[in-house]
């Protein structure tokens, strides 16, 4: 009971730690990106959405690097992702109440966002399909090594969506007219500071995402519950931390379109990158396909339902908030299921 408490305590603190660390990182990540003139919709797809996401790479390479639990990282990963698509746009919605976005967004990054889903499904699949595997106790499972070849494949879809950013980028710089004004923000920026302070944030993060991915798998033994409960939820919501801190605050100053662009574009690098990364540094994987097909399915699910919602009106509407709250509930309810075997969805009986 004593050591259970301990690593509960642990949690707490990394929790905490995350957050800490994750606001330094988006304020220097923010002012970095201002220095380098990237346009307002880039700032929420790329920089911020990266800085915001590296504790959930970070959960991915400890977990199979130092654990070798690659599905643990993966859990956290897609539980991140779910929190990222219901729980930010539900508590940004309800506060502004009326949150604007616009339809490059949709059609650009939020439809590219539902494709990454589908790519990173099909990652999965060929593993199963062309290196399937079967372990001892597992045979319940469907189950496929997930080799580097096959992590190159959604990565080389993540470069495809920075080529679409840069040229953006360049369309946006081609057209600003204000430069001198820029210039003088510019010389108030020391650049310098703010690449140690982005490196100091790292460092916090790695460090703490490293105190939850071990209280994840302790838990998983005490209570006798597959880690990947755990990782799609409490490592999930802990990392997810700085991801609900910077789509907010940016929600709070009416700038749906830049908010939700950080939450889409957070999404985006963690199917595309944070899960194949795990899979380059430890040489190959073994993905669960019986666990992975149907949160993967639920994730495209609710997508779904977001882009719906932005594309009736071009506003995420309060009640629309509620609803995609209340499906995050819905989701944390099914799992306590799966935990009590009422439901065999994700772990079989």
């Amino acid at each position: 009971m004593i050591e259970l408490l301990m690593y509960l305590a642990i949690i707490v603190a990394c929790s905490w730690i995350v957050w800490k660390g994750g606001s330094l990182l988006e304020e220097s990540s923010e002012k970095l990106a201002e220095y380098y003139e990237l346009p307002p919709l880039v700032q929420g797809t790329i920089i911020a959405a990266i800085g915001s996401s590296f504790p959930e790479l970070a959960a991915t390479v400890l977990s199979t690097s130092i654990h070798g639990k690659f599905d643990l990282g993966v859990s956290a990963i897609v539980g991140s992702a779910i929190f990222n698509i219901l729980v930010i746009p539900g508590i940004s919605g309800v506060i502004v109440k009326k949150m604007p976005t616009d339809i490059m967004l949709i059609y650009k990054d939020a439809q590219y966002y539902i494709i990454s889903v589908c790519i990173l499904m099909i990652a999965f699949a060929l593993a199963v399909i062309y290196f399937p595997t079967v372990e001892v106790g597992t045979e319940a499972y469907q189950t496929g090594v997930m080799t580097r070849w096959i992590a190159i494949i959604p990565i080389a879809f993540y470069g495809l969506y920075l080529f679409i950013q840069s040229m953006e980028t360049r369309d946006f710089r081609r057209n600003l007219e204000r430069k001198e004004i820029l210039g003088v923000e510019k010389d108030k920026i020391k650049v310098g500071k703010e690449w140690f302070k982005l490196t100091i944030s790292l460092v916090l993060i790695i460090g703490s995402v490293e105190g939850l991915v071990s209280g994840a798998i302790f838990l998983g033994e005490f209570f006798n519950v597959p880690d990947f409960i755990w990782g799609v939820t409490i490592v999930a919501g802990a990392t997810s931390i700085p991801d609900a801190v910077v789509s907010i605050k940016i929600a709070r100053k009416f700038q749906g379109s830049v908010s939700l662009g950080n939450v889409l574009g957070s999404n985006i690098f963690d199917l595309l990158v944070a899960v194949p990364v795990g899979v380059l540094i430890a040489g190959t994987a073994v993905v669960n396909f019986t666990v992975a097909a149907p949160l993967m399915l639920f994730l495209g699910l609710i997508t779904i339902v977001l882009f719906i919602f932005l594309r009736t009106n071009l506003h995420l509407l309060r009640w629309e908030g509620m609803v995609l709250l209340a499906l995050y509930l819905l989701f944390v309810i099914w799992m306590v299921l799966e935990t009590l075997g009422v439901t065999s969805f994700v772990i079989q009986q």
